[in-house]
């Protein structure tokens, strides 16, 4: 069952664990006993591992292209093996 978020108009956010067929369906304040609207909130993502380190280090690198020739256009691969059922992979 996931848990949701919910906003009282008298006693502010609460949460409550309810099944997804009940998730449109306003829920009860736990205080006050009125009804409440479901709020939706962004979830909390915790970036570990290769993802953090990008986050750490926002400034990018200076990659310079060198001036010396023009790119060379691609060139056309032809078969010349065993296998003629695979001309063009």
């Amino acid at each position: 069952m996931p848990l949701y978020e919910f906003r009282c108009q008298t006693c502010g956010v609460f949460d409550q664990w309810r099944t997804l067929a009940e998730c449109h369906q306003p829920a009860t304040c736990p205080t006050c006993e009125q009804a409440a609207k479901r709020i939706i909130s962004p979830p909390a993502v915790k970036l570990s591992g290769s993802l953090r380190l990008r986050q750490e280090n926002p400034e990018p690198e200076l990659v310079q292209r060198s001036q010396a020739s023009d790119p060379q256009p691609p060139q056309n691969r032809t078969h010349t093996g065993g296998r003629p059922w695979m001309i063009g992979h």
